[in-house]
């Protein structure tokens, strides 16, 4: 152990000696460095909190000093030995008496206003002293962001409420740069990476799940861009320095967890280095950290209300409400109220439950679908219902049974109920006359009278005709026939075999307002038929052949099992 230890001495000491004449940020990069190396020998964790308390002169005087000029709180033209009285003016409360206009007792480089306050803004006993308390909330996880113009904004919220002044209020910004707003209500996003230790269904429905919660309290409607089109807001995860900045790269477990960017950059990024989680007890709550940063690329900046989403530092996932009242008045001020008035700002139960229990040794592989089934909040390959009203919906190598009641079951592979069939279908349907499910995938099909395949090999459809690749296959009640959908265009098969009717295909004019290149057909015991492409449904009348209805399906059709049973919508 004393070898380890005089390592440990050494490696600090050179630390020091960095210390004594560098740049602040260089010298943080090599500490980062040479705490790995001393913990990697030593065993030991050598947490920032224990730097700070333990280490005393110019070195730890660098250290407070960077974190003071990251966070907003000391000019970037401080000098680089700041005197005690600066750094106490730097976290010190000014407020409610601001200094006079006229000879202000404050260095010049010291930022006056009281929004940078940091014991006030830490909810910390306001002393100006660098005492154990404001040291170690230096140290505890929290947003990348600076605090700059929180207190301001809180100041002025406060002041509305109090004076009834909310159309004032909503004139008055809460953001800190000009024009720092979305200038529209339907924003898209795109999910580009995630931490590769969670499945990604479960961390899309994280996202889906942090995105909606703003949406249920404000005027904003998000949805998920796909992976080739442009977005409006991007998350992604690095690690260390990514081109950011200095100022801006990730330190590790710990310290700065993620950072965002105002509108209408549309970035949020986010440490890869964490010990990121969807379970709300153990490691960083990815969910949590989602919605704040979302907060951020919405306009919004660091509020001083303690039970606030948007405080700066990391809280954990509880029962209480996730956005207090000046999260809400905050996101209101820039983009009015939800349609119908109504908000919801805690988390149903099924949703908790799901954090609560979320566990990667136990899910093989793919965790529990938070926020719903995955392909509620993307996309599906084939749709199609059985004589019981259970509709199965196919994506990749697996499937979902639906029962009427919208309940759903966990995703099951295909090949434990087909064995055979293929990843990726391109369309299915079941015949309700006998029960038997068709398949299609490019030339091919198949038919599976139960787990068992009725053809001993799979057929070669084109020769009869159809369509390669088709979009949608349905079970057509009053013709007793299955009918494949194919760009602009549908088909008609015979019973037996499969083979295009006569005077088929026919242009998709027949089955009015239907769109093109759907991506499934179900249909309904009322004789109607549902159509979808993408994240939409149109709803056939059959008497008309007309479409009269239309919508998004995964929020207005409970049966399709993006519903949770006790959360009153999609996911809230």
């Amino acid at each position: 152990m004393s070898a380890r230890v005089c390592l440990l001495r050494r490696s600090l000491l050179l630390l020091l000696l960095l210390w004594g004449g560098q740049d602040a940020q260089l010298v943080e990069r090599v500490g980062q460095e040479l705490r790995r190396e001393a913990e990697r020998v030593t065993g030991l964790r050598l947490t920032r909190e224990i730097v700070l308390l333990s280490w005393t002169g110019a070195a730890a005087d660098q250290l407070r000093q960077a974190f003071l000029e990251k966070y907003g709180y000391l000019s970037a033209r401080v000098s680089k030995a700041p005197t005690s009285s600066q750094f106490s003016n730097a976290i010190r409360d000014t407020h409610p008496s601001p200094p006079p206009p006229t000879n202000p007792p404050f260095p010049s480089f010291i930022s006056v206003p009281p929004d940078r306050e940091f014991q006030w803004v830490s909810q910390l006993p306001v002393s100006g002293k660098l005492d154990p308390a404001t040291l170690h909330q230096m140290t505890r996880p929290r947003c990348g962001v600076a605090d700059t113009d929180a207190q301001v904004a809180w100041t002025e919220r406060v002041s509305a409420l109090l004076t009834g002044r909310r159309a004032q209020m909503r004139r008055k910004r809460r953001f800190a740069k000009q024009g720092s707003k979305w200038y529209k209500q339907h924003l898209s996003y795109r999910l580009v990476n995630w931490p590769q230790h969670l499945p990604e269904p479960a961390v899309r429905g994280a996202v889906r799940a942090a995105f909606q919660l703003w949406s249920n309290v404000s005027a904003l409607q998000f949805w998920e861009a796909p992976a080739s089109g442009p977005a409006d807001i991007r998350l992604t995860f690095f690690q260390g320095d990514h081109n950011d900045g200095l100022g801006n790269a990730f330190d590790g477990p710990g310290g700065a967890l993620a950072h965002a960017f105002l509108p209408r950059r549309g970035e949020a990024h986010f440490d890869r280095d964490e010990r990121w989680s969807l379970n709300r007890r153990r490691g960083r709550n990815l969910f949590v950290v989602l919605a704040h940063e979302i907060g951020h690329t919405l306009g919004l900046t660091h509020s001083t209300a303690p039970r606030a989403l948007m405080a700066p530092y990391y809280k954990r996932l509880g029962r209480d409400a996730l956005l207090s009242w000046d999260d809400v008045l905050a996101v209101q001020s820039l983009y009015g109220k939800p349609e119908g008035g109504s908000v919801a700002i805690q988390l149903p139960g099924k949703l908790f439950t799901d954090f609560e229990a979320w566990n990667p040794r136990s899910s093989r592989g793919r965790g529990p679908e938070i926020g719903g089934p995955e392909y509620c909040h993307s996309s599906f390959d084939a749709i199609t219902v059985d004589g019981q009203q259970r509709v199965y919906v196919f994506k990749g190598t697996h499937f979902w049974e639906v029962a009427p009641d919208g309940n759903v079951t966990e995703p099951r592979p295909l090949q434990e109920k087909w064995a055979g069939l293929p990843p990726n279908i391109d369309a299915a349907a079941v015949s309700l006359e006998d029960g038997d499910f068709y398949f299609f995938k490019g030339s091919r099909c198949w038919r599976f009278r139960g787990p068992k395949s009725v053809w001993s090999s799979p057929q070669l459809c084109r020769t009869g005709g159809l369509p390669r690749h088709p979009d949608a296959a349905l079970f057509f009640s009053p013709l007793s026939r299955i009918i494949l959908f194919k760009g602009a265009r549908y088909y008609v098969l015979t019973r037996e075999g499969l083979q295009v009717e006569p005077y088929y295909p026919r242009g998709l004019r027949d089955w009015g307002g239907v769109p093109e290149e759907v991506s499934g057909a179900l249909p309904r015991p009322n004789g109607s038929v549902i159509f979808f492409r993408d994240n939409h449904y149109w709803l056939l009348d059959q008497a008309k052949l007309q479409a009269t209805t239309s919508g998004r399906w995964a929020t207005e059709l409970p049966w399709m099992g993006c519903w949770h049973a006790n959360s009153g919508g999609a996911l809230f």
